[in-house]
């Protein structure tokens, strides 16, 4: 009988990014904020997703737990950006998952 293995963690972690941009709203949502050099506020993304605003908020909570996205609180503001270094991460675990070198 095999021997049965143990995920790797690479895998798990492609996992967890796969899931937070398993929506569409997600991949808008990643797609504005890694073009940017710097933060916005969830107010501006609000503005240019037709979603309500507690929709809005769960989106980025998932981004955010994945370690997408890093939010800051600037009272009564909340910005957001890219993780850079997960996002990095994430790039190259999508690129070994296709075979694209």
């Amino acid at each position: 009988m095999a021997k049965k293995k143990e995920i790797p963690e690479d895998v798990r972690q492609m996992a967890i990014y796969a899931k937070a941009m398993s929506h569409p709203v997600r991949v808008y949502i990643l797609q504005k904020l890694s073009e940017m050099n710097s933060c916005c506020y969830s107010g501006d993304i609000f503005e240019e997703i037709k979603v309500g605003r507690s929709t809005l908020s769960q989106h980025l909570k998932e981004l955010k737990f994945s370690g997408l996205v890093q939010g800051e609180i600037e009272p009564p503001y909340i910005k957001y950006c890219i993780n850079r270094e997960n996002w990095d991460k994430a790039k190259s675990l999508c690129s070994k998952l296709f075979g694209i070198k």
